[in-house]
C-alpha cells in the first residue's frame, strides 16, 4: 500500500497525541508541490478518498507553531517545526 493512500485518524504529528478536533487540534495544509499537484489529479481521477501528502494533524499544542510554517512545502516545514522544537528545549 502506498504511503498517504488513506486518511489517517487525528494524530499529532508531533507528539502522537490522539484528539478531536477541532478543540483538539486541526489538520494543516503546507504549500502544493507539483507533485502534490498531480497527486490531487490522480486521487479525483481514481475517485478514492486519501491524506493529502502535503496536510498532517497537529494537536492544540503544536498547531500554532505548524500554522507558523504552513506557507513551506510540508517536508520543510516539518524540517523547521522539529529545529525550533530542538532549539526550545
Amino acid at each position: 500500500m502506498e504511503k498517504n493512500k488513506f486518511m489517517r485518524p487525528p494524530i499529532c504529528v508531533i507528539c502522537g497525541k490522539r484528539f478531536y478536533p477541532p478543540e483538539g487540534g486541526e489538520i494543516v495544509y503546507f504549500k502544493e508541490t507539483e507533485s502534490v499537484k498531480e497527486w490531487r489529479k490522480r486521487v479525483k481521477k481514481e475517485g478514492i478518498v486519501a491524506h493529502p501528502p502535503n496536510a498532517e494533524w497537529f494537536c492544540k499544542e503544536h498547531l500554532s507553531l505548524a500554522l507558523k510554517y504552513k506557507h513551506l512545502p510540508i517536508k520543510e516545514a516539518l524540517k523547521a517545526i522539529e529545529r525550533q522544537l530542538k532549539d526550545e528545549s
